[in-house]
């Protein structure tokens, strides 16, 4: 049984004081100010925190680290990379984080099968994971070996599909190595002329459609990396599951991602740290134009009702630091408790685990957070995890 000073109800939006959770096995058997005590059960008081369902991560790169994207997927090997990601997957759920999306391995292909089944047969600590495999592509596209020598015929860090019989033939051949979900580039390159983003589409909406129907004959789902117009349209009209980055969305593709409760999933720390950490003060001049024009997209999409979900493409910044998207949603116009809702009740539905994750009730996982003091009050709580449970197994204390 867990004790603490606070418990979030997430669904109401209601802080529970003080809050206990009964685990028996891997579930949730009761939650709420007071739960029974069994005969012998052990308590673990965690004093003055406020317990938290296990947060969610809807965008990460299991198979990326700090440093040059690129290069890192062409010298490192696939079992080098596969085994820096078993590392990445115990950090993130040592910061909290017992359920994420990954949103493609950057040229590994389908090890984060490997990683995801790994996790979940208990061989090595990590969140519950829904894995992409590698994302999909055009040629000379977003993901594509660009700034290389030709000749030396660099792979892409995607899988190439032209059009729409390739898409098919791609998807089934990642669904037959295990990916829960498909992700697709559709917008690249991006830039800035006089406060306009220009960001070329890759897929036709008609292609996006066949995908979206061929990933949905077997009951998965597609996500698409789309930061502007026209492409982010084209994805909310075929009906993909999230539109990853969005740094623009028209008002037409903000009606339908608020009808079809398409997910914008903003990923604010990457843009944050690419910002920072600029090769020269004009590139970093390009990445501040680029988060300055998504904070007033965000503000839009914000009163135009569009559903976000959290993630905050962890990889090319240090895993088990991502708890920074929250403060960033924060700052840039959400209030702690929306941001949290985004992550946990929407994350959940995104995951396809919303009977089973994102709220402290009784049948639910036993994937328990606890944050110092109240987040609802100061949201870099959740940068300060101090417990961490997943399953009913204790990771962190």
């Amino acid at each position: 049984m867990l004790h603490a000073a606070r418990l979030l109800e997430i669904e109401s939006g209601k802080i529970i004081t003080p809050g206990e959770v009964l685990v028996e096995g891997d579930r949730i058997v009761e939650a709420g100010s007071t739960v029974n005590r069994p005969a012998g059960a052990e308590v673990i008081d965690l004093g003055d925190s406020t317990l938290l369902p296990g947060l969610i991560d809807a965008h990460v790169h299991l198979f990326l680290h700090p440093g040059a994207e690129d290069l890192q997927t062409i010298e490192e090997s696939v079992p080098q990379r596969t085994i820096l990601a078993t590392l990445a997957a115990r950090d993130d759920l040592m910061a909290g984080f017992t359920a994420e999306r990954d949103m493609g391995t950057e040229g590994a292909g389908s090890a984060d099968t490997a990683v995801r089944n790994a996790i979940n047969q208990g061989l090595i600590p990590g969140p519950r994971l829904r894995v992409s495999g590698n994302a999909v592509d055009i040629l000379g596209g977003h993901e594509d070996a660009v700034r290389y020598n030709p000749a030396q015929h660099v792979l892409s860090n995607a899988t190439y599909a032209n059009n729409a019989e390739e898409l098919v033939a791609v998807i089934r051949e990642q669904l037959k190595e295990g990916a829960d979900f498909i992700k697709i580039y559709e917008t690249g390159p991006d830039s800035i002329r006089e406060g306009r983003l220009s960001t070329p589409y890759q897929y036709t909406e008609a292609e996006l459609r066949t995908a979206v129907a061929e990933a949905a004959r077997t009951g998965k789902r597609v996500a698409v990396h789309a930061t502007g117009e026209p492409g982010t349209l084209y994805a909310a009209r075929a009906g993909v599951a999230s539109v990853d980055h969005a740094n623009q969305l028209s008002d037409e593709t903000m009606r339908l991602m608020r009808e079809k409760q398409i997910f914008a999933v903003p990923t604010f720390t990457i843009a944050e740290y690419f910002a920072q950490h600029a090769a020269s003060p004009a590139q970093a001049e390009h990445e501040q134009k680029l988060i300055d024009f998504h904070i007033e997209e965000f503000h839009k999409q914000l009163a135009a009702g569009v559903p976000m979900a959290v993630g905050s493409d962890v990889g090319p910044f240090p895993h088990g630091t991502q708890a920074r998207e929250f403060v960033l949603m924060v700052k840039n116009g959400m209030t702690p408790l929306a941001a949290l809702q985004a992550d946990l009740i929407n994350g959940a539905k995104l995951l396809g685990w919303q009977e089973h994750i994102g709220a402290l009730k009784p049948g639910y996982w036993a994937d328990i957070v606890a944050v110092p003091g109240n987040p609802l009050d100061d949201i870099t709580a959740v940068e300060k995890v101090s417990f961490v449970m997943k399953g009913g197994v204790v990771y962190r204390k």
